[in-house]
């Protein structure tokens, strides 16, 4: 019997071993799609105890407690921090077979070097023990960053973000590059009026631009976008329901922007034909900068309406939506690629009834210009754990390159989630290893450990227009 997260956690023979040891573990972290605050980063921030850094934006574990029918008060409310981590540490025993039992005795055991299980009689004890580590200057943010080998990460922005903490980092040359992405959902809300004129607001006095018709408005998101990459960014982000891909003319989007601009709601077609004008015309300047572009489809968000009105938005009300992605997405790319304005891009599906649609997807605009240059990133959300990345890696090896793919992303709003990257790396070797050993693969470990490496890190290294 294995010891449990023992140094061949998930490696399932001497193969696999071999390639997680040698090629895998050494490699550093590029993070490029992570939820970090960079305010926190450039502050150097020390946590004051672990349900600060462990517990206040972890929405995954959220869920595990209210489904463990723990009180709100534990969780989001106001009881104390050891109540809110004892509540948790009861809760992780129920967690067996759920990817929270692996990551949170990664993290425990990774960062404070704590091997005993976490549960109620052992919680008061990890916790005064995690809490005495973090006072320790090695327990900084930016030594925490360190300490998980990144190299670089890469944050979700805003385009009224000022950006200033990443220029802060910029100058400082902390040796962890801190870059930015662009992420303009806030801007195509068009269908909730008031939101979006207020949002508008903003976007005025970030840009110096008065946004009093379409064009203007299209002025100011091209100024921060322009602002964006001049501050290191190279990548944008969107998170969507589906990518629609209705044909419109340009009087019908500025009639749309208009009748928002008046304050009142368009109607869903008109949203529609909204969206996909501006969502080309960003995936245009992507292009026109040599940004990757990333499209994260298919959650249902903001489901529990009466937890919603008390707790707000990212609090764990997210679920796997049932949207059809093919038609749309296959529309949009394609009204890029026919006129060659198709930007390196990443798709990323939450519903897994959706992976193979993605791995194909992919293939179908490829161009040979680049090795991978669209690619189906890593499994998200819902998706990352044993069984979520096990499933992606088999249908991208079937259907696509996984000898080109550009790995695994964290996605978290967590300091602590960097053990993810190596969950992530043992799967991948386990699979390698396997098949190894099982004759369906030749046993050239030197190739197949160059390739494990390039999954890792140099693929990513290589994709993305870092200078």
């Amino acid at each position: 019997m294995k010891q449990f997260l023992g140094d061949d956690f998930l490696l399932n023979t001497k193969t696999a071993e071999r390639l997680y040891h040698e090629y895998a573990a050494p490699m550093p972290v590029l993070d490029y799609h992570c939820h970090l605050p960079p305010q926190q980063i450039a502050a150097d921030h020390r946590f004051e105890n672990i349900t600060e850094i462990w517990l206040n934006g972890d929405h995954y574990k959220w869920r595990a407690m209210r489904a463990n029918g723990v009180n709100e008060e534990y969780i989001r409310g106001k009881k104390s921090d050891w109540e809110k981590f004892r509540h948790w540490a009861g809760t992780v025993p129920y967690t067996l077979r759920n990817p929270l039992y692996h990551w949170t005795h990664l993290e425990l055991r990774r960062y404070f070097s704590i091997e005993t299980i976490l549960n109620r009689d052992s919680a008061k004890e990890i916790f005064e023990a995690c809490n005495n580590k973090l006072q320790m200057p090695e327990y900084s943010v930016r030594n925490l960053l360190k300490s998980m080998h990144v190299e670089l990460l890469c944050t979700t922005d805003d385009p009224t973000d000022s950006l200033e903490h990443h220029l802060l980092l910029k100058k400082e040359a902390f040796e962890v590059r801190v870059l930015p992405a662009f992420r303009p959902d806030n801007a195509l809300r068009i269908e909730e009026p008031a939101f979006f004129n207020q949002y508008l607001e903003e976007l005025e006095k970030a840009a110096g631009i008065s946004v009093s018709s379409y064009k203007t408005y299209l002025d100011a998101l091209k100024s921060r976008h322009a602002f964006f990459h001049a501050s290191g960014c190279r990548l944008s982000d969107h998170g969507l329901e589906q990518l629609v891909s209705e044909s419109f003319t340009d009087t019908e989007i500025r009639s749309v922007f208009d009748k928002a601009r008046k304050g009142h709601k368009p109607g869903l077609a008109e949203a529609d034909k909204f969206k996909t004008a501006v969502l080309l015309q960003l995936a245009e300047w992507d292009h026109e900068m040599g940004w990757v572009q990333q499209f994260h489809l298919g959650a249902l968000r903001n489901n529990n309406s009466r937890l919603l009105s008390t707790l707000g938005a990212n609090t764990g009300l997210d679920s796997i939506g049932d949207f059809r992605q093919g038609t749309g997405l296959s529309s949009f790319l394609n009204s890029l690629d026919k006129n060659d304005r198709l930007a390196k891009t990443i798709l990323y599906n939450v519903n897994p009834s959706d992976n193979e649609l993605m791995a194909t997807m992919t293939g179908n605009f490829n161009d040979g210009s680049v090795a991978g240059k669209i690619q189906w990133g890593s499994a998200w959300w819902f998706m990352d754990q044993k069984v979520g990345m096990t499933r992606q890696l088999n249908a991208l090896s079937n259907m696509g390159l996984l000898s080109r793919f550009i790995g695994m992303v964290t996605d978290s709003r967590s300091f602590l989630s960097y053990p993810r990257h190596e969950y992530f790396r043992r799967i991948l070797c386990d699979l390698f290893g396997t098949e190894i050993e099982n004759g369906e693969l030749p046993n050239d470990i030197p190739w197949t450990g160059r390739l494990i490496g390039d999954i890792c890190y140099n693929n990513a290294k290589h994709y993305f227009n870092w200078s």
